[in-house]
């Protein structure tokens, strides 16, 4: 039988590298799966359905809120984004660990319905280390850098609630701690089964002999 895949929810600041250590993580390893979300809005230049996005029209969307198709959804300037709960649970089914990169209140939705998620933070070592990071992509204005740092300071509020925090200050070393965090919940997952197995059995040979 095959052992399931772990859910790994990963949050972190805008200017964290989150998408970049998936890429690495994923480059590494060929055991994973990045959950690609659902969208409304139109595909920009490159990008394939099914790749970076599963994109649908709203009429579509709304009708799988309906249904409870999504495991969490919000909707940003007139579009819907959200996360198919049928392409997450086939892929866990099939013992692949997946990979669901999601913002804070999203990722806190995801582990009410999923309990047994390992839920990681990312962070740069330092507020300053954020704002260099974030300076220094030279895409953003000045403007949008202090939204984006206001935004930080809200998110870190729920820092606590995560599983692990993950300072991100070496890219591979960091890559290779995610890898880890995910390879113990594993570990964790698969001792809880077996001991779930015994004491079952257990108790039923007791339960015979009274």
């Amino acid at each position: 039988m095959t052992q399931k895949g772990v859910l790994a929810v990963v949050s972190g600041f805008s200017g964290a590298g989150k998408g970049t250590l998936m890429k690495e993580l994923l480059g590494r390893h060929d055991s994973y799966a990045l959950s690609i979300s659902a969208t409304t809005r139109q595909p920009r230049e490159g990008e394939v359905d099914g790749r970076e996005y599963f994109f649908m029209t709203k009429e579509k969307f709304e009708q799988m809120i309906a249904e409870n198709a999504f495991i969490e959804y919000a909707q940003y300037v007139n579009n819907y984004y959200g996360t198919p709960r049928k392409y997450v649970e086939d892929r866990l089914n099939a013992g692949q660990d997946v990979i669901l990169e999601i913002e804070v209140q999203g990722a806190m939705l995801v582990k009410k319905q999923y309990p047994d998620a390992v839920t990681i933070f990312v962070t740069p070592p330092s507020a300053q280390e954020l704002k260099r990071r974030l300076t220094g992509r030279g895409t953003e204005t000045e403007e949008v850098i202090r939204g984006r740092m206001k935004r930080a300071a809200e998110e870190a509020k729920l820092m606590g609630f995560y599983d692990y925090l993950l300072i991100n200050d070496d890219l591979k070393e960091s890559t290779e701690q995610l890898h880890q965090l995910i390879v113990q919940s594993h570990k964790a997952m698969s001792l809880q089964g077996e001991f779930i197995s015994k004491i079952e059995k257990e108790l039923n040979e007791v339960n015979k002999g009274e």
